[in-house]
């Protein structure tokens, strides 16, 4: 979405093809950071964006066992926003739908499901796919592939992906929060487990993080010892653990972690998780996104505007946003290996890490996560002129 909008702003003609019928779907990703806040700004769509409902976190805590602890502190980022906004993503993408509808360039087609790819000799064409008017084909210069970590364009593609590997799942409910509550978004480290509460205003949004594939043994021992486990991690949810009714207001991430080797193929690109799915940790994973999106058509549009976007600009592409994701894939992993694991093999409620302690001693320490979540190992810029003309310049 964010990718058309900005060439269909550089005044190119783009179709957005979505297989549902809108974005209203639960538990994905809803953290905003500051580098993508950033870009809004840079589009001039700041202001107009914040005003919708959001909530604005300039700090990350954690607690282990009973020890309160700051992680990562954004109010020293050198960024317009020094806070994350938590903001559902359907919000978002229906600002940037209704934005990206002021381009005549711009379309946007629901209820479309992408099944296949059209091929001429080695260069992918278009897409084929199904919606309720029937089968349909789309012819493009150029197709990316932003479909997700299961995604259809990649494997139609026979693009190779490397496995990297996650060994944990993550379990998403929603919680009330009470007045009394307080508003500090937080991960609970306890004895096998790690809690994560996001504060959404009205309701938590509430992980639990398991080993990998024992969401069908948690299912098996039933939905009361469920909410005894997310009572021994989080106490202060005890009196509101009945809202759960049923194993229907869990939803499952299936946690993957991988990256193509070659995000692209003569005619189509893939960005996003399509091209790297990211671990939950950090809750970066549509915020590089979103830099992919920004890097591609600072790289592509006036190539696309040429008609001759070959595959060097699509290697480019690729090349530009390899070390940040692969820089962030390798911390991802080191905090899964080295952090998450032993918890969730402990028995023992686990002891504050050593850079925890530290972070809580010298307090200055909280700008340096601060900047990697916030920001990344490779902020992009908008570069690409506003270029198209607008339904409201008529």
């Amino acid at each position: 979405m964010m990718l058309g909008y900005l060439l269909a702003r550089a005044g190119l003609a783009v179709i957005v093809l979505e297989k549902h019928k809108d974005f209203l779907r639960d538990f994905r990703g809803d953290t905003i950071h500051p580098s993508t806040l950033e870009v809004m700004h840079e589009l001039g769509l700041l202001d107009d964006f914040l005003k919708l409902p959001h909530q604005a976190v300039d700090h990350v805590g954690g607690q282990v066992g009973e020890e309160p602890v700051r992680l990562a502190d954004f109010s020293h980022l050198p960024t317009r926003c020094k806070f994350i906004a938590l903001m559902p993503q359907w919000d978002f993408l229906n600002f940037l739908a209704e934005r990206g509808a002021r381009y005549p360039g711009f379309g946007l087609r629901l209820q479309a499901e992408v099944t296949d790819l059209v091929q001429e000799g080695d260069r992918i064409v278009g897409v084929g796919g199904t919606s309720p008017q029937g089968a349909f084909e789309v012819r493009a210069d150029l197709i990316i592939g932003a479909d997700g970590r299961h995604s259809v364009v990649r494997a139609r593609a026979g693009l190779a992906v490397d496995d990297l590997g996650a060994p944990i799942d993550v379990l998403w409910m929603r919680l009330s929060h009470k007045p009394d509550d307080g508003v500090e978004t937080l991960g609970r480290f306890g004895a096998g487990g790690l809690f994560v509460m996001i504060n959404r205003g009205e309701y938590w949004q509430c992980a639990l993080v398991i080993p990998k594939g024992q969401a069908d043994e948690i299912r098996r021992r039933g939905l009361e010892a469920f909410r005894g486990r997310v009572a021994r991690l989080a106490p202060m949810l005890r009196d509101r653990l009945d809202e759960l009714k049923s194993f229907d207001d869990v939803k499952l991430l299936t946690v993957t972690v991988d990256r193509l080797r070659q995000w692209w193929r003569p005619g189509l690109l893939c960005i996003g998780d399509a091209a790297h799915a990211m671990s939950p940790i950090g809750g970066v994973g549509i915020n590089l996104a979103i830099q992919d999106a920004v890097a591609a058509a600072n790289i592509l549009a006036e190539p696309l505007r040429q008609r001759a976007a070959s595959a060097r600009y699509l290697e480019a592409v690729q090349k530009r946003r390899t070390f940040p994701t692969r820089a962030t894939q390798r911390l991802q992993l080191l905090i899964q290996d080295r952090l998450l694991r032993p918890v969730l093999m402990s028995t023992t409620t686990p002891k504050l890490p050593l850079l925890a302690r530290l972070v809580r001693a010298f307090p200055i320490l909280q700008r340096i996560p601060a900047r990697v979540i916030g920001l990344g190992f490779r902020p992009e810029h908008v570069r690409t002129e506003d270029r198209g003309r607008t339904t409201e310049d008529r």
